[in-house]
C-alpha cells in the first residue's frame, strides 16, 4: 500500500505528464517546423560568431601553444572571468530565445504550421531585449547563489589538496583526498537545494515574458507570487520531469546501443549484407538522435506552458489546435529533407571507418599506475607491459646531468622542499622516490637518463619530456642531444663486437639513438633550435590547446594533444602535413579504441597493458567484426 506522501507526489507528477503528453501531441507538427527554423537561423548567425569571438580571445595568450596553465591564467583573469560570463549569458539568451519561440506555438495555434512557426520565430526575436535582461537577472541570481560555494570549495582545495599532483591522489588516495570529499560534498547538496528552490520560484518568469509581454523584473515578482502556494509535491513533480527530459537522450542512446547493436553482430559478416545494414542502422540511430534532442527541448518549453496556463490562468493546458490545420506545402519537402540528411550522414559516416590501424604505445612516465613514475622500476615494467616507447620526464641537476624528474621541487615525491636544479647527480641519487608509491619500491633512486637509455636499449625508444626552467630550455636540449650522442657511441661498439645483425638489434638496440629517440617540448621555438642541433631527431610538440592559423605545421615530427582536443580536423591536418598524432593521457579502454579508430598515430597512457591488451583484441578480428568495433566506437563517441 503507498503512503500517503507518495501518492500526493505522484499525484502532480501523473497530471503533468498527461496534460504534456497531449499538449506534444496536439502542437507536434508546428513545433517541428519551428524547432528546424530555428536551428537553421542559429546556425547560420550564432556559430560563425562564437568561433571568431573565441579566435579573438585566445590570442590575447600572444602564443602558439597554449598549455594547461597558460589556459587556465587566462581564463581566470579578468578578461577570462568576463568574457565566460558572456558566454555564459549568450548560451542562456539562445535558450531562453528557442524557449520563448516554443511557447508562442503551444499558446497561439493556427491553420498553417509553418505559417505560425514563422510567427513565432518573429515575435520571439522582438522579445530578446527583455529576454537578455531577464538572462541577467535570473542567471546572475544563481551565479551570486554558487559564489560563496565556490569560495568556499576553493578554500578547501587550497586547505587539502593544494600542490598534490593528480597521479598521487589517483594512486595512493590519501587521507587529505576523503577529508576534502566529506567537507565538500554537504556544500553541494546544500547549493543543489537552494538552486533547485530558486529555480523552481523563478519557472514561470520566461513565459510571463514572452507572453504577456511583462518586464523581466515584474515576471520575477509574479512568478514568484503565482508559485507561492505550491505543495511540495509540485516541486518534486517539476524537478522529476526535468530530470527525465535531461537524462532521456542519454537512456535512449544506451537503450538503442544495448538492445539493436547486438543485433549487428548476429548479421554474417559479408560486406553485401553488413554494410545496408549498417547503413539503415546509422540512418535509424541519427534520426533517433534528432528526435530525442527536439523532444528534450520542446517538452521543456511545454512544462513552463502547462504550468503558465494552470496557475496564472486557471486552464490545464494549451488549446488543441483547430481540425482544419494543416502543415503547408513546406512541410513535407522540409521533413523528408532531414530524413536525406540523415542518410547523407550514415553513408558519410560508414565511409570514414578504415578498416586495419595500427597504434603505437607510449607508456607515461612508465608503466606509472604500476611503479613509481619516472624509475627505472616504471621503464622496467612499461617494457613488460608492451610498450612501444616510454615517456620520461627529465631535468638538469645542477652539474648538468640530466636526470628523470617531472616536478620542480622535490616536495611532493621525498617532503625535501629543495628545488631539484639545485642539487647535484650525487646528492639526487639518494633521494628515495619509490617509498610514497608503496612497500615494494623502497628504496628506488632517482635514475639519470643515460640508466634510462641502457635500460630500453634494444627493446623501445624514448620520448624525452623536457622541463626545464625557465631560460634553460635550450641548455637542457642540448644536454638531452650530448647524451644521446653518447649512447650512440655505445651502440656502435655494441654492434662492432657482434656477428650477426639480428642479433647486434636485441644486444644493442638501432645503432643511432639520436634516430631512434624522440624529444618533446611545449616550445614551438625549442622545437626549431632541436631540429637545427639534431635534424635527425624527432621531435613531438605538446599542447593543451592550439590557435588556429598561428601554427607552422611543418616543423614537428608530431602533436601531443590532450586526448579530448582531438578532432577528424586534426588528423586530417596531420595527414596533410605528413605529422603524427600522439594522444594524452588516455587510460579508459573504450577511449582508447576510439582514438584508434579516429586515426591517431600514438596514445601515450598510464597503463600500456590495457592498450597494449586492446590492440591484440583487435587484431584477432576479422574485417567484419572489426567494422562493427568502430560503428560502437563512433557511437560512444
Amino acid at each position: 500500500m503507498l503512503h500517503s506522501d507518495t501518492f500526493v507526489t505522484m499525484q502532480p507528477l501523473t497530471q503533468l505528464g498527461n496534460a504534456l503528453l497531449r499538449t506534444l501531441r496536439d502542437h507536434l507538427r508546428p513545433l517541428i517546423a519551428y524547432h528546424l527554423l530555428f536551428t537553421l537561423l542559429a546556425s547560420a548567425l550564432l556559430v560563425p560568431a562564437v568561433a571568431w569571438v573565441s579566435q579573438r580571445f585566445l590570442a590575447q595568450l600572444n602564443r602558439t601553444v597554449v598549455t594547461t596553465d597558460a589556459l587556465l591564467a587566462l581564463l581566470f583573469s579578468p578578461l577570462g572571468l568576463l568574457v565566460m560570463l558572456v558566454g555564459l549569458g549568450f548560451t542562456f539568451l539562445l535558450i531562453y530565445w528557442q524557449q520563448a519561440g516554443m511557447l508562442q506555438v503551444a499558446v497561439r495555434p493556427k491553420d498553417n504550421h509553418y505559417r505560425l512557426a514563422f510567427e513565432a520565430l518573429w515575435l520571439s526575436t522582438r522579445r530578446l531585449p527583455a529576454l537578455a535582461v531577464l538572462v541577467i537577472l535570473q542567471v546572475g541570481a544563481h551565479l551570486l547563489l554558487l559564489a560563496p560555494f565556490m569560495m568556499a570549495l576553493t578554500w578547501l582545495y587550497d586547505l587539502w589538496l593544494s600542490g598534490v599532483d593528480p597521479y598521487y591522489l589517483q594512486r595512493i588516495r590519501p587521507p587529505v583526498l576523503w577529508y576534502f570529499l566529506a567537507c565538500a560534498t554537504p556544500l553541494v547538496v546544500i547549493w543543489m537545494i537552494l538552486a533547485a528552490w530558486l529555480y523552481l520560484r523563478w519557472l514561470l518568469a520566461l513565459p510571463l515574458v514572452s507572453l504577456e509581454s511583462c518586464s523581466p523584473y515584474q515576471a520575477l515578482t509574479r512568478s514568484v507570487y503565482l508559485t507561492r502556494g505550491w505543495h511540495r509535491s509540485i516541486g518534486v513533480a517539476v524537478l522529476t520531469l526535468l530530470l527525465i527530459i535531461i537524462s532521456l537522450p542519454i537512456i535512449t542512446t544506451w537503450l538503442f546501443d544495448t538492445l539493436v547493436t547486438p543485433l549487428l553482430w548476429w548479421l554474417p559478416e559479408h560486406n553485401t549484407v553488413l554494410i545496408p545494414a549498417m547503413l539503415a542502422y546509422l540512418t535509424g540511430y541519427v534520426l533517433v538522435t534528432l528526435t530525442i534532442t527536439f523532444l528534450g527541448i520542446a517538452t521543456n518549453a511545454l512544462l513552463s506552458a502547462c504550468l503558465y496556463l494552470q496557475l496564472a490562468h486557471h486552464e490545464p493546458r494549451p488549446a488543441p489546435p483547430s481540425h482544419d490545420a494543416h502543415p503547408g506545402r513546406m512541410a513535407w519537402a522540409i521533413e523528408l529533407s532531414v530524413l536525406l540528411l540523415a542518410g547523407l550522414q550514415a553513408w558519410w559516416i560508414l565511409n570514414s571507418f578504415e578498416i586495419r590501424d595500427n597504434v603505437a604505445i607510449i607508456a607515461h612516465r612508465g608503466s606509472s599506475m604500476v611503479a613509481p613514475e619516472n624509475t627505472l622500476a616504471a621503464v622496467s615494467q612499461a617494457l613488460e607491459d608492451g610498450a612501444d616507447a616510454v615517456e620520461l620526464d627529465v631535468r638538469l641537476s645542477a652539474d648538468n646531468q640530466v636526470m628523470l624528474y617531472h616536478d620542480r621541487t622535490l616536495a611532493r615525491l621525498t617532503s625535501d622542499p629543495r628545488e631539484f636544479g639545485d642539487l647535484t647527480r650525487s646528492e639526487l641519487s639518494k633521494f628515495d622516490v619509490g617509498s610514497w608509491f608503496g612497500d615494494a619500491f623502497q628504496g628506488e633512486r632517482i635514475a639519470g637518463l643515460d640508466e634510462a637509455l641502457a635500460a630500453v636499449r634494444g627493446r623501445a625508444s624514448l620520448m624525452i619530456d623536457m622541463k626545464a626552467l625557465p631560460g634553460q630550455e635550450e641548455r637542457l636540449a642540448q644536454a638531452v642531444i650530448d647524451a644521446l650522442g653518447q649512447e650512440s657511441d655505445i651502440r656502435y661498439r655494441c654492434w662492432a663486437t657482434q656477428q650477426e645483425a639480428l642479433t647486434a638489434v636485441t644486444a644493442c638496440g638501432f645503432p643511432n639513438a639520436l634516430m631512434d629517440m624522440r624529444l618533446a617540448t611545449t616550445s614551438p621555438a625549442l622545437v626549431r633550435y632541436i631540429k637545427q642541433q639534431a635534424p635527425g631527431l624527432r621531435v613531438t610538440l605538446l599542447a593543451q590547446l592550439i590557435l588556429p592559423g598561428t601554427l607552422d605545421r611543418r616543423q614537428f615530427d608530431a602533436l601531443g594533444l590532450r586526448h579530448n582536443r582531438i578532432s577528424a580536423q586534426e588528423v586530417r591536418l596531420a595527414a596533410l602535413f605528413g605529422y603524427e598524432i600522439h594522444a594524452w593521457t588516455v587510460n579508459d579502454r573504450a577511449r582508447m579504441s576510439a582514438l584508434i579508430d579516429l586515426g591517431v598515430d600514438a596514445i601515450i597512457t598510464d597503463y600500456p597493458d590495457r592498450l597494449h591488451a586492446l590492440t591484440e583484441d583487435r587484431r584477432a578480428l576479422s574485417d567484419g567484426g572489426l567494422l562493427l568495433v568502430k560503428l560502437r566506437n563512433w557511437l560512444r563517441q
